[in-house]
C-alpha cells in the first residue's frame, strides 16, 4: 500500500529524465483498459531499450500480461486509508503490531544495533513498517511484479508516476534481482517492506534482494534517510521523513504510534 507516496521523489526525477528521452519520438501512448496493452508494450519496449534495459530485461516485458486485479486494487485504494487514525490502526491490526514488533526488535537486537549505527533509524519504525506492510513478511503478495507495473505505466490514470519504476522493474530483471515471474504486491512492490523499483535502484543495499529480512530493512532505514530523517529526533520531528514513504496521513500518524510504543519497550 506504502506506493501512495513511496517513491514520488524518485518518481519526480526520473521522469523528467527518462520520458525527455521518450518526447523525440512520440511516447507510448497510455489505455483505459486491457485492450490495446499487447500494442502498447512494442512502443514502450522501444522506449526501455533507450534507457538502457538490456535483453533480459525486454524478454520480461514481452511475456508481462495485463493486470486485471492490479487495476482493481488501484482503483479502490483510497479506501484503504480513510477514516480516522484509530480506525485504521484497527483495520490494519495495530495492537498485534505492536505486540510482535516488540518481540522481533528483543530476537533481533543485533542487526537492528547495526541498522541504527549505520543510517540512525531506530528499530520502531522500521518494524512498524514492516509489520504494516507485510505482517512481518507473512504476506507479501503473489501478483507478477512485472505484468503490474507495467500494466500501471499504461493505465491512463496515473502513468507519468509508474513510468519510471516500469523502467526501473526491467532493470532490476537484467541484474537479475527480479525475474519475469518474480511476485509481489498489486502496485509492483517488492518484498518484506514493499519498495516499488524504482526505489530498490535508488536506495536498496547489498545484492537489492528485498525478500531477505535483513537486506528489506536495511534499505528502508537508506531510504528514510534519504528522506531526511534526523537521528535521535522524535517521531514527531521525523515525520517528513515517514511521509516520504507513504503520503496518507492515518497510515503516518499509525506508523508514528506503533513506533513509539515499539521503541517504549
Amino acid at each position: 500500500m506504502a506506493f501512495l507516496a513511496k517513491g514520488k521523489m524518485f518518481a519526480a526525477a526520473a521522469v523528467v529524465a527518462l520520458l525527455a528521452l521518450a518526447t523525440g519520438a512520440q511516447a507510448a501512448s497510455c489505455g483505459k483498459s486491457g485492450a490495446g496493452f499487447d500494442a502498447w508494450k512494442p512502443e514502450f519496449a522501444a522506449e526501455a531499450k533507450a534507457n538502457g534495459v538490456g535483453s533480459k530485461g525486454l524478454a520480461a516485458l514481452a511475456r508481462a500480461t495485463y493486470a486485471t486485479k492490479t487495476i482493481a486494487a488501484d482503483r479502490a485504494i483510497h479506501k484503504a486509508f480513510s477514516g480516522s487514525v484509530e480506525a485504521f490502526m484497527k483495520r490494519r491490526g495495530g495492537s498485534a503490531i505492536i505486540a510482535k514488533g516488540r518481540a522481533l526488535k528483543r530476537s533481533n537486537a543485533a542487526l537492528f544495533d547495526k541498522i541504527e549505527r549505520t543510517y540512525g533509524v531506530p528499530p520502531g519504525v522500521l518494524l512498524a513498517i514492516w509489520g504494516m506492510e507485510t505482517g512481518f513478511g507473512s504476506s507479501m503478495g503473489n501478483q507478477n511484479t512485472v505484468s503490474a507495473i507495467l500494466t500501471l505505466a499504461y493505465d491512463c490514470r496515473r502513468p507519468e508516476f509508474f513510468y519510471p519504476h516500469a523502467i526501473a522493474a526491467l532493470k532490476l530483471v537484467d541484474r537479475g534481482a527480479l525475474s519475469a515471474s518474480s511476485v509481489g504486491a498489486m502496485h509492483g512492490e517488492i518484498g518484506h517492506t514493499q519498495f516499488l523499483p524504482g526505489n530498490v535502484l535508488k536506495y536498496g543495499v547489498g545484492n537489492g534482494n528485498l525478500r531477505d529480512k535483513s537486506t528489506a530493512l536495511a534499505s528502508t532505514a537508506n531510504f528514510l534517510k534519504g528522506q531526511g530523517w534526523r537521528a535521535g529526533a522524535s517521531y514527531e520531528a521525523n515525520m517528513g521523513a515517514i511521509a516520504g514513504w507513504n503520503s496518507a496521513s492515518v497510515y503516518q500518524q499509525a506508523i508514528a504510534r506503533i513506533a513509539t510504543a515499539i521503541d517504549a519497550d
